[in-house]
């Protein structure tokens, strides 16, 4: 017998505390019946159900690193009809994104139906680093830099820890290409910090998630399976 919370993580579902809300929204069967505590323990013959879609704990669980190109959402569906990683990534498994990347945002995105893993990845607690390059526009001085790996406040009042951005290189055109080391990833937090310091984002890509980098012979759009010793690396 197994929590339901973790029935649905194990299956890929969502991580514990997603599978939580699910749970208490209502939206998960169980033989039928709504259950909304996720707490209660069921054995691998329950029929449970999301969205009254069948959900199999047995699932073999599997990870995959996708090069998102831009204008891409890292979502599985849009009520909008825009265009999301689904249509991207051809699976049989039910995996989900771990962790967003805008749709003006390009580069590495994992997929998993490894809850435990999302769960890893997402939770603040565990204080992933998450790399971006990001080249930008505006008049530079060391000022701004500065302001950048100060605790900035932003719009929502949240103030933000400091975070490690270097120069990769400056350009006689007033761009610039900057390396943002993210633990916290706060929603688009990297283009309100250059607002911030009056820099203009010009294009923005993930490059790494912990220790593992996007691929470098992954073309924008690509996507390929993760090998054990990666998926292990992601675990540590």
């Amino acid at each position: 017998m197994e929590r339901l919370q973790n029935i649905l993580s194990h299956a890929g579902v969502a991580s514990r505390r997603g599978a939580a809300e699910l749970i208490e929204s209502g939206a998960v069967t169980v033989d039928g019946v709504v259950v909304r505590e996720p707490g209660a323990r069921f054995g691998a013959d329950a029929a449970i159900r999301v969205h009254g879609r069948r959900i199999s704990a047995a699932e073999r669980k599997r990870t995959i690193v996708l090069n998102k190109p831009l204008g891409v959402l890292s979502t599985m569906s849009d009520p909008f009809g825009g265009r999301t990683v689904a249509e991207l990534v051809h699976a049989p498994e039910r995996m989900v994104p771990v962790g967003r990347l805008d749709r003006d945002s390009e580069g590495l995105l994992l997929m998993s139906n490894d809850g435990d893993l999302v769960n890893r990845l997402t939770h603040p607690r565990f204080e992933h680093r998450k790399t971006y390059l990001v080249k930008t526009a505006g008049r530079w001085s060391e000022d701004k830099l500065a302001l950048l790996r100060s605790p900035i406040t932003l719009d929502d009042g949240y103030t933000i820890r400091p975070v490690p951005v270097e120069v990769v290189k400056l350009n006689a055109d007033n761009t610039q290409l900057l390396r943002f080391v993210l633990t916290e990833g706060r929603k688009r937090q990297i283009r309100k910090m250059c607002s911030a310091a009056h820099l203009v984002v010009l294009s923005l890509k993930r490059i790494s998630v912990g220790a593992f980098e996007l691929p470098a012979d992954l073309a924008p759009g690509k996507w390929r399976d993760l090998s054990s010793d990666e998926i292990a690396a992601l675990f540590r």
